[in-house]
């Protein structure tokens, strides 16, 4: 389908939403299944998102080239994965994906003993990985530009003979997501030690099990925006945990100030709508994620609005902040932008009525102007790019309809 245009959602919503399991654990559940033993190791409630099935048939595959796509999670999970079995390989990847950087864990896999060589340009895919045989078991790395570089050397560290010293160094970004990779370790048994900003993995075994994957707050994001633009209504969001694992459960609190209520229950979370603010300013450093769509929210309320810590958007599956300023500048919003840090909308009312939104080959490009339907038509281009983290976003909006 080249595009979509938007079933408006109901005046009054009352929805249950099943929602999709979480594609960050499922990624960092997959790395350590694949290191411990897929006989050890039982996963359930899987993610059903491309990235997550195109990285469990790659630590399957017995090919030499592996091609991770434009899955940025599962391009760098594979490489530290890869190094850590010793398992040679050329992994690719797209045009885009080639065009984010990787260098950053590549010298540290480099710096702890791996022989990895990059293929055409210096510090991207693709990747020419030889061997390793551990030389050392300290590294540093800075901790500012990605946290998914942080987490796939954690997640092999046990695994390694010698087991691993990180430092890192400047400010951390996306904290959450560490902190989700080091939780989801501990529950395979694995301990990580922390001082200061040096973490300390020793060579351990994992504890064999069951282990289930929860639903996935990144997901939710979009029925939030929903519920604060129709302003009508309930909505449930299933077995989403109010003490989650996952850090864009801080979506919840920030969507308070946009109106929307969360009353969570035994098996999820019940969203209405509620008094909101004047304007909205939050820092996004840790939930990179979530800025589209509250950038996009914040402009169908009209309301003025403060985005910062987005350095990371700019290297995602599209450059992400000049999309957000191209895409809304069609609805009437200019977007002043401040280099990499924070995205400024002045609150002028838009107009929401027939414009075709480019989703740039980024699924949360579309799925952050969905809910704009609530304010009248739109046009989604590529609609299938949802793919990549919720398979079934589109079959999920009909139940909103």
């Amino acid at each position: 389908m080249k595009s979509l245009i938007v079933p408006p959602p109901a005046e009054s919503l009352n929805a249950c939403l099943p929602m999709v399991a979480s594609k960050s654990e499922s990624n960092r559940a997959l790395i350590l299944r694949a290191l411990a033993g897929a006989d050890k190791i039982e996963l359930e409630n899987l993610s059903a998102a491309r990235d997550t099935c195109l990285l469990e048939s790659l630590l399957v595959s017995d090919a030499e080239v592996l091609d991770p796509q434009d899955a940025g999670t599962t391009t760098r999970f594979l490489t530290a994965w890869c190094v850590a079995a010793n398992r040679p390989a050329l992994i690719t990847g797209s045009p885009r994906m080639q065009e984010r950087p990787i260098g950053i864990l590549v010298e540290a896999l480099k710096d702890l003993g791996a022989d990895i060589d990059y293929v055409k340009n210096e510090g991207f895919c693709p990747l020419k990985i030889h061997g390793f045989q551990q030389s050392s078991r300290k590294v540093s790395m800075r901790g500012d530009v990605s946290s998914q570089y942080v987490s796939a050397l954690l997640l092999i560290a046990s695994f390694l003979e010698q087991g691993i010293e990180l430092t890192l160094t400047g400010e951390i970004a996306s904290r959450p997501y560490i902190d989700m990779t080091i939780q989801w370790m501990a529950r395979f048994g694995l301990k990580v030690q922390e001082q200061g900003q040096t973490f300390t993995v020793e060579p351990q075994s994992p504890v064999p099990g069951r282990y289930a994957i929860e639903s996935d707050w990144s997901a939710a994001g979009y029925w939030y925006s929903l519920m604060a633009l129709r302003g009508e209504g309930k909505l449930k969001l299933m077995y989403l945990r109010d003490k989650s694992l996952q850090g864009d459960r801080q979506l919840a609190d920030l969507f308070v100030d946009l109106g929307v209520s969360s009353a969570f229950v035994e098996d999820g979370v019940i969203l209405r709508p509620g008094p909101r603010k004047e304007k909205f300013e939050a820092d996004f450093l840790h939930i990179s994620d979530q800025a589209q769509t509250f950038a996009v929210c914040c402009a169908g309320l009209g309301i003025p609005a403060k985005l910062t810590g987005l350095p990371s958007l700019r290297i995602k599956e599209t450059d992400r902040i000049a999309a957000i300023q191209n895409e809304l500048a069609k609805f009437g919003c200019k977007v002043e932008v401040i280099g990499d840090e924070a995205m400024v909308l002045s609150g002028q009312k838009i107009e929401v009525g027939g414009q075709r939104v480019e989703t740039y080959d980024d699924h949360r490009m579309a799925m952050a102007f969905a809910p704009l339907a609530a304010l009248g038509e739109l046009t989604i281009e590529e609609p299938g790019v949802v793919a990549k983290s919720y398979p079934s976003f589109w079959e999920d909006w009909g139940k909103v309809t």
